[in-house]
C-alpha cells in the first residue's frame, strides 16, 4: 500500500512532547512563543499568532479586520468548506468568484466582477501548496481598499516573487495533520500589523488584557505547548522536506507526461510546495480512482462537491453555476506525493495511473 499521506512523528517530537509534560505547563507559556518566533522569521513576518486550528485562524483573522454582518468576503469555492465557514461565523456573506482553470486558484478577474459596496476582504487559496496571483490580487484589494486575507493553510514555504506567502498583509496557515509540517492540530495567523496581531490575540484568549480582565468577546482558541513542541521539531525539517515534495511532483510529472491528463500550473513568481499533487482527469476519473485503491495506491478527490453547491450553502441561497470550480469537482484526483515516497515507488504510482487509464481505452474499443 502506497498511502496518500504519511506524517513524519519521530523521536524528536516524542521528546519534545515528553519535556513538555515534565515541565507541568502544559498550555500556554513559553513553547507557543517559540513556535510563533521561529515561524514568523520562516514566514519573513514581525507577528505570528498561533491558534487551535487553520479554521480558528481563518475565523480570527476576519474579527481581527472588523468583518461582520452586512460584509461580503469574496473567496474560492473550490477549498476546504471552512474557507467560506470562515465568513459565515463573523456574520459576513461569502461571494464565490470561479477558479482558474489551469492553477486551479480563484480568477482575479472573476474577484473584481464580484465587488460590491458591501465587499470587505479577499480571501484567496493557495490551493494545494499552489500560490494565487497575488500581485494581481494585491493590486485589485489595494484599488478598492479591501482587506487581503491568504488561505495559506496548504501553503507552508511556498513564495511569490520570492516573498513567502501570508508576508504582505496576514495569512492563515493550518498544521493538521496531513499538511506539510504538522503539530496535529494548530494554525497561525501571520502578519506585519502590530495592532491587527494585538487584536487576534485578545480575541483567541478571552479577551484577555491580563488574568481576571476581559476587554472584548473574544474565543478560547489558544494552542497548547505539547502542540507547538511537535510543530517547533516539525519546522526544523520543512525545508527538506519541501524540496523533496518538489522533487517528487517533478518526477511524477515526468513519468505522467502524454498519459492524457492534465497538471495544476504554476504561475512565473510562484513556488509551489505540493501539499497534494493534483492532477485533472476528464474522463472516468471516478472510476480509474477506484482501480488505483485496487492497486494500493492511495488517492483522493479534493473536493468533490464545490461550496456553492453543498448542502448548507443550497439551504442559504446560493443559486450560481460556476463552471470551472465545477469541472475541476468532476476531474481533479491527489496522488500521493509526500517526502518519504522512494523512486521505484512514484514508479508504481505512474504505471497504476497509465493503466487504469489505457484499460478504459481498451474496453471502450
Amino acid at each position: 500500500m502506497i498511502p496518500l499521506a504519511k506524517p513524519v512523528i519521530g523521536e524528536a517530537e516524542i521528546s519534545a512532547v515528553v519535556d513538555v509534560l515534565r515541565s507541568g505547563q502544559l498550555t500556554e507559556g513559553g513553547v507557543v512563543d517559540q513556535f510563533e518566533y521561529r515561524f514568523a522569521q520562516l514566514s519573513g513576518v514581525q507577528h505570528a499568532v498561533a491558534t487551535t486550528s487553520g479554521t480558528s485562524a481563518l475565523h480570527l483573522a476576519l474579527l481581527a479586520h472588523d468583518i461582520g454582518p452586512g460584509d461580503e468576503v469574496i473567496t474560492s469555492p473550490f477549498s476546504f468548506i471552512a474557507t467560506a465557514n470562515a465568513a459565515l461565523y463573523v456574520g459576513a456573506r461569502p461571494v464565490f468568484a470561479d477558479i482558474d482553470p489551469h492553477t486551479l486558484n480563484i480568477d482575479p478577474e472573476d474577484v473584481e466582477r464580484r465587488i460590491t459596496p458591501r465587499t470587505k476582504a479577499i480571501l484567496p487559496v493557495h490551493l494545494f501548496g499552489n500560490p494565487a496571483d497575488l500581485d494581481r490580487l494585491h493590486a485589485i484589494a489595494r484599488q478598492h481598499g479591501l482587506a487581503l486575507i491568504e488561505n495559506a493553510c496548504q501553503a507552508h514555504g511556498a513564495t511569490w516573487n520570492s516573498q513567502p506567502v501570508g508576508s504582505v498583509n496576514a495569512g492563515c496557515f493550518s498544521f493538521g495533520l496531513t499538511k506539510n509540517v504538522t503539530s496535529l492540530e494548530g494554525g497561525i495567523i501571520t502578519t506585519n500589523d502590530a495592532e491587527l496581531a494585538e487584536r487576534a490575540r485578545l480575541l483567541r484568549s478571552h479577551g484577555t488584557v491580563r488574568a481576571g480582565h476581559h476587554e472584548i468577546l473574544g474565543y478560547n482558541f489558544r494552542l497548547s505547548n505539547i502542540h507547538a513542541a511537535i510543530g517547533l521539531e516539525q519546522l526544523a525539517r520543512m525545508d527538506a522536506w519541501t524540496r523533496q515534495r518538489q522533487a517528487n511532483a517533478f518526477i511524477l510529472s515526468d513519468l505522467l507526461d502524454g498519459v492524457g491528463i492534465g497538471f495544476q500550473a504554476v504561475l512565473p513568481g510562484a513556488v509551489h510546495v505540493y501539499q497534494q499533487f493534483t492532477v485533472r482527469i476528464p474522463e472516468r476519473r471516478d472510476e480509474i480512482a477506484a482501480r488505483l485503491r485496487e492497486r494500493g495506491i492511495g488517492c483522493e478527490v479534493y473536493y468533490p462537491i464545490p461550496i456553492h453547491q453543498q448542502v448548507l450553502y443550497r439551504k442559504l441561497g446560493y443559486t450560481e453555476h460556476l463552471p470551472e470550480a465545477e469541472r475541476a469537482a468532476r476531474e481533479s484526483l491527489s496522488l500521493p506525493i509526500h517526502p518519504s515516497l522512494e523512486r521505484h515507488e512514484l514508479a508504481t504510482i505512474a504505471l497504476a495511473v497509465s493503466d487504469a487509464i489505457n484499460a478504459g481505452v481498451l474496453i471502450a474499443g
